[in-house]
């Protein structure tokens, strides 16, 4: 499994590079905060909406603290998607939420 930790994803997020953040907390963990622009499907109902995933772009996974995140990335990866996950998840974050 390829990984990030939140600082590398900082960086390359201050540098203009343009991720495809998934965020798969509760509704409840985001509504703390969640990194600008990530899209949040929960990990209990990812593989009911993976229409709203393209197969053709790369997406780095982010949970609280990079558990429920490394199976997201394991479940994506067998369906087909490419998928990095941040370690540490949103505990390690260090960057600007929304």
């Amino acid at each position: 499994m390829r990984t990030y930790t939140a600082k590398e994803v900082e960086k390359r997020l201050e540098a203009g590079e343009k991720l495809n953040l998934l965020d798969v907390r509760e509704a409840e963990e985001v509504k703390e905060g969640k990194i600008s622009k990530a899209t949040n499907i929960p990990l209990g109902v990812l593989e009911f909406r993976l229409n709203e995933l393209d197969k053709s772009k790369e997406y780095v996974v982010v949970c609280r603290s990079g558990g429920r995140s490394a199976k997201a990335v394991y479940f994506l990866e067998n369906q087909g998607y490419d998928a990095i996950n941040m370690t540490g998840g949103m505990l390690d974050w260090e960057g600007h939420v929304e």
